[in-house]
């Protein structure tokens, strides 16, 4: 299962709206087949590494990281090619938190005669389909902040200056992150202020990038940005409350490659973050990178939802009257801070990358 596991992690950011799913299969202690979700979620893993084993499935036990399809969509269900494979035991992590299959793949492949064990390694793929079940389940994305700052937690000097913070180690670190979530936020400031590209640029990894998401309510990105530039390579969308038929320079946009994206009236006349969180959940993204500067990481962390926070820090020191990591929360009183719990240290050469899980 393990195996399995480590499989599944290869389709992170690039299965969306599916889930990412690893399937190894053995026989006489040998693994006879193996395979992960396929880009923009098909083939299936299951049946990739049934395939991959051919003849040899019969009688062969498959672990797999996720309770497998029963029903019928763009591919025939996933429990029917198991039947049909001769597989005679399957070992599946957690049930499929999806209404359409949740218990009926497992009840289908017992009624097949298939011995069924469950819950193996089951917090581990929990926590690898994170996004899946928090889209299925709660109409929203996972949620990942990502944080590049002094060892003090400023983000830039008093006067904008930035470039660089970390150093292009932790930088990579940043790619790999962005290559593993469907998408990446950001607010107009940091459009304006960086004319970010936003994109994966690892080697193997160019066809990676997310897809580029801009919270700009009046439509501010510059015609000539990086982002609009290559947004026919790249998807690109600009969030907004604003009636998009009065936009005016709306079809310059879209000429471009851009999406223009309402998230319709929100009370408060700004971006509503819940509200951002269900549109984006409609539209597939099942894990969501945040890597706006400080009022965008302040709007996030205040509503509660924030799942994850990344945050490479550097050897840097700047001191007061700087630009923070984070911006006023608006807490008096310490039980209401957004508290997480410190999952993971890594040292990254001489600098330190902190994960922390809401706890």
């Amino acid at each position: 299962m393990e195996m399995a596991l480590r499989l599944a992690r290869w389709g992170l950011g690039k299965t969306a709206p599916n889930p990412s799913v690893g399937c190894v299969l053995v026989k006489d202690e040998k693994v006879v087949g193996r395979g992960w979700t396929g880009y923009g979620g098909r083939p299936h893993a299951e049946q990739i590494a049934i395939e991959r084993a051919g003849k040899q499935t019969i009688d062969a036990t498959a672990y797999i990281t996720l309770e497998p399809c029963a029903h019928q969509g763009v591919t025939p269900p996933c429990v029917d090619t198991i039947i049909e494979a001769g597989i005679s035991k399957a070992v599946i992590a957690v049930m499929d938190p999806d209404p359409r299959v949740s218990g009926r793949g497992i009840k289908k492949l017992e009624t097949a005669g298939i011995n069924v064990v469950t819950g193996v390694c089951a917090d581990q793929a929990l926590e690898l389909n994170a996004g899946f079940f928090a889209k299925t389940t709660e109409e929203r994305p996972f949620v990942t902040i990502k944080v590049a700052s002094t060892a003090d937690g400023f983000i830039a000097t008093r006067n904008g200056d930035s470039k660089w913070i970390t150093s292009p180690k932790s930088r990579e670190w940043g790619h790999l992150l962005r290559s593993e979530n469907d998408a990446v936020l950001v607010g107009i400031g940091t459009v304006l202020s960086d004319n970010p590209s936003l994109t994966v640029r690892l080697p193997g990894l160019y066809n990676t990038s997310p897809i580029r998401i801009v919270l700009d309510n009046n439509l501010r990105t510059p015609l000539g940005s990086k982002l609009v530039s290559s947004a026919k390579e790249v998807p690109t969308w600009l969030l907004t409350t604003k009636d998009l038929n009065s936009l005016a320079h709306r079809k310059m946009y879209e000429q471009s490659g851009v999406e223009i994206v309402s998230l319709g009236k929100v009370p408060s006349g700004q971006l509503g973050i819940t509200n951002i969180f269900k549109v984006l959940a409609k539209r597939g993204v099942t894990r969501l990178l945040v890597e706006g500067g400080s009022k965008v990481t302040g709007s996030f962390l205040r509503s509660q939802l924030v799942d994850e926070i990344y945050w490479f820090r550097s050897g840097k020191i700047l001191g007061e009257n700087n630009i923070s990591a984070v911006a006023e929360l608006g807490i008096k009183d310490l039980a209401n801070a957004p508290r997480f719990i410190l999952k993971e240290r890594k040292l990254i050469v001489d600098e330190t990358l902190e994960v922390y899980k809401r706890k």
